[in-house]
């Protein structure tokens, strides 16, 4: 009986799987599998799989530390939207910064412009006076 539970298991498995793609991140490798259930209902599964190295030398061991999300049809449109959302404020929040970067770059540059005018027109204001005596 457990045979042939070991085998309807395996069967599940190799049939559930119907889209994979991978996606490579550095130590990261994000899994994105589109999956069927018992009801022949397709759904997303997301998997985070990090390397973990413990130890060093020859006493180190690799590990994969592993954290999933189940995606449901139902859920796919707030879940993009919601995505979506964060996604942009990051964007527009590093853009702010970035932006920031550069106004208070420009905001340094016309202040050192300013002050090196200023210089100059005191330095032309005494020529003149010097020429005038």
């Amino acid at each position: 009986m457990e045979d042939l539970k070991k085998k309807m298991s395996a069967d599940m498995n190799d049939k559930e799987i119907v889209f994979s793609k991978s996606i490579k991140a550095g130590k990261r490798i994000y899994y994105l599998d589109v999956k069927k259930n018992r009801k022949d209902e397709m759904f997303l599964a997301i998997t985070e799989s990090k390397k973990v190295v413990t130890g060093e030398g020859d006493d180190s061991q690799v590990s994969f530390e592993k954290h999933k999300i189940f995606l449901y049809r139902e859920d796919f449109q707030k879940f993009m939207a919601g995505l979506t959302e964060a996604i942009s404020f990051i964007d527009r929040s590093e853009m702010g910064d970035y932006s920031g970067q550069l106004d208070q770059e420009a905001d340094e540059e016309n202040e050192r412009k300013a002050t090196e005018e200023a210089q100059e027109e005191k330095l032309e204001s005494e020529i003149k006076i010097d020429i005038d005596f």
